[in-house]
């Protein structure tokens, strides 16, 4: 799955001494207090309110590269939950703020693999509690950023998440092209819980769900975010057959994600070795694959620099963890 967007801010107030009229700060304030003045007594103050939550909605709910062109994972990792929080609390007063769900969404889900399945990984060979601890959490969150996609798609869809659980390929079609990013990041944080909790009945109950919105983001853009949805589906697609799942499905949709990043990202080599060549007990190819991860240089695409930093994060655990994963020796 890949980190791309980030909140753009600006500031709202000039700190220099004077600007570039000759005012100083003082007429400033006292033009912002005149105008804000005329604002209040021509509107209700609740409508004010709105308005400035939803301009400062609009701001979040953009995309961006301040985190994602981040060479520093760690900080990321701190600043990320305030970010998520802020939009959350938006959301308590303008909850049908339709790019803030996205955005929330996608936040919940790209934070909990970045930073939180992630370190479960890296942490269960010395401490299992914890990565147990991990994944718990990551599922949660993972189940807060569907419930946030369902409630942007429930906008224009009502009773569409019902619909998904009982004709999910009928109710995946319903979603319009302009909807692409709330199909895919509603499907992709399914898609992780799912993963995430494969002890739990009834979320592997809705694989078909899964497998339906993701479906139809590929029919509206299969390119969308760099191949991302190609990306999704190598898991989705690794799962048993028993749960409608083909590893010769998986390696196309590895394929095209290699050809749409033009093999510039870890992900799809990451996402490939660990989902298919485990599952084929492919050894000689689970490391190539890795390798072939590792010998990315992350500064050569700064948009994708954090998603990189990251999947190689992931692939140097996996590379540790090779004589678990395989029954058989090199």
């Amino acid at each position: 799955m890949g980190i791309r967007d980030g909140g753009r801010f600006s500031p709202m107030a000039d700190t220099s001494p004077h600007d570039a009229s000759g005012y100083g700060r003082a007429g400033r304030a006292a033009g912002i207090a005149c105008l804000a003045a005329l604002a209040l007594a021509a509107t209700p103050a609740c409508s004010v309110r709105k308005f400035a939550i939803n301009k400062v909605a609009n701001v979040l709910s953009r995309g961006g590269e301040v985190y994602a062109s981040d060479d520093d994972p760690d900080l990321v990792a701190q600043a990320l939950p305030f970010g998520l929080k802020t939009m959350e609390s938006l959301l308590a007063e303008s909850p049908e703020h339709r790019g803030l769900l996205l955005a929330t969404c996608r936040g919940f889900t790209q934070y909990s693999y970045a930073f939180v399945d992630t370190e479960a990984m890296i942490v269960e060979p010395r401490d299992y509690d914890r990565a147990q601890y991990l994944r718990e959490r990551a599922l949660r969150l993972y189940l807060r950023a569907r419930g946030y996609g369902l409630r942007g798609l429930e906008l224009d869809h009502p009773g569409i998440a019902r619909r998904l659980q009982l004709s999910p390929a009928d109710a995946a079609a319903e979603a319009r092209p302009d909807e692409i990013g709330t199909v895919f990041w509603t499907g992709a944080a399914w898609g992780a819980a799912l993963s995430v909790g494969k002890d739990r009945p009834d979320l592997l109950a809705d694989v078909d769900a899964v497998r339906a919105l993701l479906r139809r983001a590929l029919e509206i853009d299969e390119s969308y975010e760099n191949g991302a949805i190609h990306q999704t589906m190598i898991a989705i697609e690794a799962l048993p057959e028993a749960m409608g799942g083909s590893l010769a499905r998986a390696t196309q949709h590895f394929e095209r994600a290699l050809e749409l990043t033009g093999g510039k990202q870890a992900g799809p080599f990451v996402a490939y070795a660990e989902n298919v060549d485990v599952a084929r007990q492919d050894r000689s190819a689970f490391v190539a694959d890795l390798e072939k991860a590792l010998a990315i240089d992350p500064d050569a695409q700064p948009s994708t620099r954090l998603a990189n930093l990251i999947a190689q994060r992931r692939a140097r655990s996996l590379l540790g963890r090779v004589d678990e994963l395989f029954l058989e020796p090199e």
